[in-house]
C-alpha cells in the first residue's frame, strides 16, 4: 500500500520533503515516502551494480537505516547509505565520522553511472 507522501509524488515532479531540499526535519525523523525513496535508490544502485557483475547485500536493521554492502577487489566491506542533501539524494560510502571531514565521497542517486563511479572510488 502507498503512503499519501508515495502518492503525492509524480514521477519527474519534486520530491516531497517537508522544510525544503537538504534541510533535516526537527527530531530527524523521515516520512514514510522518504524512506521508502531512500529503500528504492538502494535496490536500483544494487541491480546497477549486479549489472556490472558485483555481489551486493541489501541490509535492513531493524533498529537502523538500510545500507546496500559490496565488497572491494580487495575483499573489504564498503557501506552504502543514501542521504538527502541540498542537490537531491546522494550515495555516501564513507563511515559517518569520515563524512564530517572527508565530504568528497558521494555521487547522485539519479546518475545513470553511480555504479561506475562508486566502485572505481572503493577500487582506487
Amino acid at each position: 500500500m502507498r503512503s499519501a507522501d508515495q502518492a503525492a509524488h509524480r514521477p519527474g515532479g519534486p520530491l516531497p520533503y517537508a522544510g525544503g531540499v537538504g534541510l533535516v526535519r526537527k527530531g530527524g525523523t523521515m516520512t514514510a515516502g522518504e524512506r521508502y525513496e531512500r529503500f528504492a535508490h538502494l535496490v536500483r544502485l544494487g541491480w546497477d551494480l549486479h549489472g556490472l557483475g558485483v555481489c551486493a547485500s541489501l541490509v535492513l536493521p531493524a533498529g537502523g537505516e538500510p545500507v546496500l554492502e559490496v565488497r572491494t577487489a580487495a575483499g573489504d566491506p564498503v557501506r552504502i547509505t543514501v542521504i538527502r542533501r541540498y542537490c537531491g539524494w546522494v550515495f555516501t560510502w564513507r563511515p559517518w565520522w569520515a563524512r564530517l571531514w572527508r565530504r568528497d565521497k558521494w555521487v547522485v542517486a539519479e546518475a545513470d553511472n553511480a555504479a561506475d563511479i562508486i566502485m572505481a572510488e572503493v577500487n582506487a
